[in-house]
């Protein structure tokens, strides 16, 4: 026996479900039924609807409970009547095995489907036209009588009539029945279809008990492996609240219920006392739970989207974010408009108030946030970049589309013209909140803001160029003369001076380190201010910009810093004093730099280390080291020119360059340039090869310039003088022979027992 799920379209829509007749079934009263409220009283059946009102049978059969439906028997044998037989149109019977195994990816979608077909009734006519044949959706004719005849005045986002999404009910049921009476006929039809079959039947509805006043019941025969899940009430109930919340017609779903009430009992006599007469008993009343069923309103949410955005408070739209999203703190801003034109639809778009606790979603584009309508029927909240950019995942809302079909699927979206220029305006949309956010009056908003998704704003400049416009005004950085609170891009360029023609930035891997690099020394001096690009993504972010306002992005840490104010006679005076320094030191240093040459950024440091214009710079060296997958190949190739860069007019400098040009081959003199190096290497931000060897010389190099500075004691001193003159003796060749005193020959002398 097949379980019964009808729906009933009135003036609106009607739907009621049996539970099927099932082993599994104890509770004789569980079914469930869904419909249209303004569909009068007068328009019922006249016994009601012959799936709402079943009557239900319990039957004990071996070991469990068997509850069988008479009214779903009615309907099984009413498939042996007779009727006209239809053959389908080619290409629906084409349709219907595509809509089954291919078109829809979750079974559920049926329900969103017959809930979005409204429709008054049909003839016989329309039934072969609309069921028969595939593209005869008495929609698209509507809307075309309606721009021809502007008098008529119907809600063109109400009426239709059946589309492609009627064959949706063969994605669960293996047969549907379509009672219809249309207001154009006195009589009453009934379509009938099993799955997997080329033809239908179509017959006049002949009993009295199944007669409608008006509109179409559809009743759907539920396959054995559907039957529990979608002939459970509180299933039904929400697939409608989840795709059909927000129609533009009150929906009801028929549920079982409970309530107290009063009844009235005999008072039992007390002990010893005698039983009264039956008309003298006293009564009393307790209260009792009763279960009963009932008509409940599944959609009573009215969309806010399609409210006047002047009459919507600020509270209302906070409760909805919260109710929609399963928030709990209200959104930073939001955002209600409506586009028209070429492309048509109403949004409302949120951002949140703090980013996911899990990192994996904040950059995750299939985070459900952006729900999907079309003519007011949930469509979908999976999307993956779509609607939205990876970037601007975070931002949550709903977007409500008339030009969509109700049957888009991921390979429509994709390739629809629609979506593209839905997704363009709501990323302009979005860009004009977040604007609007950082031009507050209230700073703790933004700063919020960019606590929780500046780093996805970084990473829309790597992977939007397009939109670099919007992003970069919308940067907040860190700087040298702001080490407390973040600046703009725009402050940056304010507070330049006239002469300045680059924004200069240094990336390391803390704020800490950041303001102690030598990088920075004669920028500082000169007052000229320095981006501090402390996270990972940052100088990625910042390469991928290049210029803003038309002025070029560059790293300090790079060859060739020009700062605009440069003394060419004294470079040129610098160079040639040096030049012979320069290559004494590169000699000794080998490949381990790719050239040596005088400073132009140092002032208190003796020298440091850049990288090539176009090689990594320390600070992306060490991401990349810390990459899992990292290619050592690459990362040897890019970090093969590094520069060091000398300040003459400090005094280690200055006594290597005596030490150059009067004593080229002293021991210390090399030791110092390797101590150098390695020194700079550190200071620059890069990592030593081996960290132990660096070690070790600044040992030695702490040995020598502190051994004895203080006056160590002098036993300490003697006894370590002695230990080296034994040292040195033990090592010479001459060396003198010991004399041997045998032991029976060594005598004290109070030895007792001296002869």
């Amino acid at each position: 026996m097949a379980p019964v799920l009808s729906r009933s379209l009135g003036t609106s829509s009607v739907s009621a479900f049996g539970f099927p007749s099932s082993p599994l079934v104890s509770n004789p009263r569980r079914a469930v039924s869904f419909r249209s409220s303004f569909l009068p009283p007068s328009l019922l059946p006249r016994k009601g609807f012959p799936s709402a009102g079943l009557r239900w049978k319990p039957e004990k059969r071996e070991s469990w409970m068997v509850v069988r439906c008479e009214a779903a028997v009615a309907d099984k044998e009413a498939e042996e009547t007779s009727g006209e037989k239809f053959e389908y149109q080619a290409e629906v019977s084409r349709l219907l095995d595509l809509i089954v195994h291919s078109l829809y990816s979750h079974k559920e979608v049926f329900l969103r489907e017959l809930v979005s077909d409204t429709g008054i009734g049909m003839t016989k006519e329309e039934l072969i036209d609309c069921l028969g044949t595939i593209a005869q959706s008495g929609t698209s004719k509507f809307l075309s009588a309606l721009k021809e005849n502007k008098d008529i005045g119907a809600d063109n986002g109400l009426i239709g009539q059946f589309g492609v999404g009627f064959y949706s009910a063969f994605l669960v049921a293996d047969k549907v029945v379509v009672s219809t009476k249309s207001p154009k006929s006195d009589k009453q039809y009934v379509w009938e279809a099993v799955a997997d079959s080329s033809s239908y039947v179509i017959r006049e509805e002949t009993d009295p008990d199944k007669l409608l006043k008006r509109g179409t019941q559809i009743t759907l025969f539920l396959r054995p492996d559907d039957k529990f899940e979608f002939a459970e009430p509180t299933k039904v109930q929400g697939l409608v609240k989840n795709y059909s919340q927000f129609v533009s017609f009150p929906i009801y779903t028929w549920l079982e219920k409970s309530r107290t009430v009063e009844v009235e009992e005999e008072e039992p006599p007390k002990e010893g006392e005698e039983e009264k007469p039956e008309g003298e008993k006293k009564m009393k009343t307790k209260t009792v739970t009763e279960k009963y069923w009932d008509w409940e309103l599944a959609n009573e949410t009215k969309p806010i989207w399609m409210r006047n955005p002047k009459e919507v408070q600020k509270d209302e739209y906070n409760e909805f974010y919260k109710k929609t999203f399963n928030e709990f703190l209200d959104p930073l801003a939001y955002t209600h408009f409506t586009t028209e034109g070429e492309v048509e639809f109403r949004s409302v778009l949120y951002i949140p108030g703090m980013a996911p606790l899990n990192n994996e979603d904040i950059i995750n584009p299939k985070t459900k946030n952006i729900r999907l309508y079309v003519k007011r029927v949930f469509i979908s909240d999976d999307f993956d970049g779509e609607l939205f950019p990876r970037y601007l995942s975070f931002v949550k809302g709903v977007v409500d589309s008339n030009d969509l079909p109700l049957n888009v699927s991921r390979e429509i979206l994709q390739e629809s013209r629609i979506v593209r220029i839905m997704r363009k305006r709501l990323v302009r949309k979005t860009f004009d909140m977040i604007q609007e956010i950082s031009e507050s009056e209230d700073k703790e908003d933004y700063k919020k803001f960019w606590e929780n998704f500046g780093k996805l704003i970084k990473l829309g400049c790597i992977e939007d160029s397009g939109n670099h416009k919007r992003l970069a005004p919308l940067l907040r950085f860190y700087s040298s003369k702001n080490e407390e609170d973040m600046i703009s891009l725009d402050q940056y360029v304010e507070n330049m001076p006239e002469n300045q023609k680059a924004i200069y930035y240094l990336a390391t891997d803390s704020l800490k380190s950041a303001k102690t690099a030598p990088f920075l020394e004669k920028l500082v001096q000169k007052d000229i201010e320095v981006l501090y690009l402390v996270e990972p993504i940052d100088e990625v972010a910042i390469q991928n910009l290049q210029t803003y306002q038309e002025k070029k992005f560059v790293d300090i840490s790079k060859e060739d810093l020009e700062l605009g104010d440069e003394d060419e006679v004294k470079e040129r005076e610098s160079n040639q004093e040096y030049n012979l320094l320069c290559d004494w030191i590169k000699q000794q240093l080998g490949d381990k730099v790719a050239k040596v040459q005088v400073s132009r950024r140092l002032s208190s440091s003796p020298c440091v280390l850049v990288s090539g214009k176009f090689g990594w710079s320390a600070n992306m060296e060490r991401l990349m080291k810390a990459q899992t997958l990292g290619d050592t190949s690459s990362l040897e190739f890019m970090r093969g020119r590094r520069i060091l860069e000398i300040n003459p007019d400090h005094p280690i400098i200055k006594d290597l360059n005596a030490a150059c040009k009067n004593d080229p081959s002293s021991d210390e003199a090399k030791r110092a340039v390797d101590l150098l190096y390695d020194t700079a290497l550190i200071s620059s931000g890069y990592t030593p090869d081996s960290p132990a060897e660096l070690g070790s010389k600044i040992y030695e190099m702490m040995a020598i310039a502190l051994g004895g500075r203080w006056g160590r004691p002098e036993s300490e001193a003697a006894t370590k003088e002695a230990d080296a003159e034994a040292s040195a003796e033990a090592g010479s060749d001459e060396t003198t022979e010991a004399e041997v005193v045998e032991p029976s020959e060594v005598r004290a002398e109070s030895d007792p027992w001296k002869d």
